[in-house]
């Protein structure tokens, strides 16, 4: 497969200006590609069907999309773009199976980060260097997720991290500054005895979920795995240290010990009903929290960055990427390039930031956004660092969710729990990497 030109695809999509009030309110090779010139291509030189598997919401959010795919026509008229939207929890293994059959892949995927470097490792993705898809401003760390052995497979969607969640009446209540939110876990304490003697409510509830417990590893330094030499670090003195910071505040009882059955659901229940203080979670919750009757609306709901612990602050970044299959011909390869393009453009991602409180890839983005729950996430995504961006990265996470579930709810030693999860790891994940 030929390595598509960038200029003229990119000045075409440069040239886009989206009336966003018109859109509504608010078997190849994945290597890609040997050089090709392009030159005197533009958008009306560009034919081709394509179909974009979107995992996104069918109902609340996939409408959206099609207002911009309606704009993207406008410029790319004999582009025809078949959004499907797909089963998020079926997409994975579909679009493997799909891939490896030559058979039935979409020429275009919403793909979760982890899914990103796993799939270029099999060859389904083609390699976007040098295509106008790489010309927009991306952060730099949720465009990380896309870089796999020094090759670009896909541009950011969305974005997300984790942050600290909490309710500006009750801090109001216990005598807190709603505006200087705790940055530490010890003023996190502090923070959950006031709470709990003043306001008469719970701390904080931390899930049992291991990505949730990711922010107190990263704060003490401390990671799943180090890539660089392939070692396994999820039990690293750092790693313990983050693990036991977060077993204290439930065995203290500045946090609530997360219920066995659906943990996640109670903590959204308790803090939607002002039962708990605070949360660690995500901008996915954002609506669902401020439109909850319950809770007293936007201007209710405080976020501020993870608390720090003694090496830092960190959270893990997550979203998705629009990715592109590999099998496919020169000419679908450029015009899904222009798609992508157009749809991970400032304006678009300020146009989606905006219906639907999504956090943009696009640096620029930002710029236009008036939604007022995209900017609740600002500080927060500061501290956002990537996760292990290897093939694995997706499989890391049953092992983590057990010792999470053994060291908040079992009570069990942090760094036996640990231990287990690091074996798992050697046997189960990545059996190269070496055991500290």
């Amino acid at each position: 497969m030929r390595r598509l030109k960038a200029g003229t695809a990119g000045i075409a999509v440069a040239a886009l200006a989206l009336t966003l009030a018109a859109c509504g309110s608010d078997g190849g090779d994945s290597d890609g590609n040997t050089d090709t010139d392009t030159e005197g291509s533009s958008s009306g030189d560009l034919s081709a069907e394509l179909t974009w598997w979107d995992t996104s919401d069918a109902t609340n959010e996939a409408p959206a999309y099609d207002k911009l795919i309606e704009k993207f026509n406008e410029e790319y008229p004999d582009v025809t773009i078949k959004h499907e939207t797909v089963p998020f929890d079926q997409t994975q293994n579909k679009f493997k199976t799909a891939a490896e059959s030559g058979s039935g892949a979409p020429d275009i995927l919403r793909a979760e980060v982890a899914w990103t470097p796993e799939f270029a490792s099999l060859g389904y993705l083609y390699a976007l260097d040098g295509t106008a898809a790489l010309e927009n401003n991306f952060l730099e760390t949720p465009l990380s997720s896309n870089v796999y052995e020094d090759k670009t497979y896909g541009v950011p969607q969305v974005t997300d991290t984790l942050g600290l969640m909490y309710n500006k009446e009750l801090f109001k209540k216990a005598g807190l500054d709603p505006e200087a939110p705790p940055t530490t876990w010890d003023e996190v304490r502090d923070a959950a005895k006031a709470l709990k003697s003043k306001a008469k409510v719970d701390g904080i509830y931390i899930n049992s979920g291991g990505y949730f417990l990711l922010p107190f590893l990263y704060g003490e330094g401390g990671d799943l795995v180090n890539t660089d030499d392939q070692t396994i670090t999820v039990n690293s003195p750092e790693a313990v240290a983050g693990m036991e910071t977060a077993q204290s505040l439930v065995k203290d009882g500045s946090a609530v010990k997360p219920t066995a059955n659906d943990p996640y659901g109670t903590m959204m229940t308790l803090f939607k009903e002002q039962k708990v203080g605070m949360i660690i979670n995500g901008p996915w919750e954002v609506a669902g929290i401020s439109d909850d009757p319950n809770f007293g609306g936007i201007e209710n709901l405080g976020v501020a960055p993870v608390p720090a612990g003694s090496a830092g602050q960190g959270a893990p970044v997550g979203g998705h990427n629009y990715v592109v299959y590999s099998g496919m011909d020169d000419n679908k390869a450029e015009a899904a390039a222009a798609f992508i393009a157009f749809m991970s453009s400032a304006e678009s991602e300020a146009f989606i930031a905006d219906e639907l409180g999504l956090l943009p890839g696009n640096a620029d983005a930002y710029d236009m956004v008036t939604n007022e729950r995209v900017a609740l996430w600002a500080d927060a995504m500061d501290v956002a660092q990537p996760r292990p961006w290897i093939p694995e990265g997706g499989q890391f996470f049953a092992a983590l969710d057990t010792m999470a579930t053994e060291v908040l709810i079992q009570g069990k030693p942090v760094q036996a729990s640990l231990d287990k999860a690091a074996k798992t790891y050697k046997s189960d994940v990545v059996p190269d990497y070496s055991l500290q």
